[in-house]
């Protein structure tokens, strides 16, 4: 199996509902918060990729057939009693295969509504075939989001936020802010 027929797998086994608890620890309050979210994810049509690459004016994609898309929403209660409720539309465009042995892919995942910030988005992923983890960065405005999810089986997923402030051009992320933990399992239909 390639690395983009199991990228493509990964992306199969994440259609459909999930339930999610997370634990995020804010460094710069010293504060811990958890928070329970159910989501869902259903696959995007050609015409829908398009608008996503079209919001973000992104030109430089190839066959839509091999960039998965994706409609995601959810719904987040925190402990607190906070309520948070999105949906965005998001589309992976692998870009190239690395190391000698073919086992990491690389591209660009784009966003139509960013998560920190409400406008359409372009970060970076890398999803390695051997651990099945899917590691996207996204440069925000302030941070620098750094997401890893790591698919266990078809239906449990565990989910790492490390979330930067960030560094001037060419400096190390070096001052973490928020770093969250979770657990998804998928909801039988």
């Amino acid at each position: 199996m390639t690395v983009l027929d199991t990228f493509n797998q990964f992306f199969d086994h994440c259609i459909g509902n999930w339930e999610s608890e997370r634990t995020y620890h804010y460094l710069s309050k010293s504060a811990i918060e958890r928070s329970h979210t159910a989501f869902g994810v259903a696959p995007l049509n050609s015409e829908q990729k398009t608008k996503v690459l079209t919001d973000n004016s992104y030109t430089d994609a190839r066959d839509l057939a091999d960039c998965p898309g994706f409609h995601l929403v959810f719904h987040t209660v925190s402990e607190k009693g906070e309520v948070v409720d999105q949906a965005l539309n998001l589309a992976f465009v692998p870009r190239s295969v690395e190391n000698s042995d073919k086992h990491i892919l690389e591209g660009d995942y784009l966003r139509d509504r960013a998560y920190e910030e409400d406008r359409p988005i372009v970060s970076h992923f890398r999803f390695d075939s051997r651990s099945r983890e899917l590691l996207m960065t996204t440069p925000y405005t302030h941070i620098i989001s750094v997401d890893s999810i790591t698919l266990v089986n078809p239906h449990m997923r565990v989910r790492r936020i490390l979330n930067y402030l960030r560094p001037p051009e060419g400096a190390p992320m070096d001052q973490l802010l928020l770093v969250g933990f979770g657990v998804e399992q998928k909801r039988e239909a």
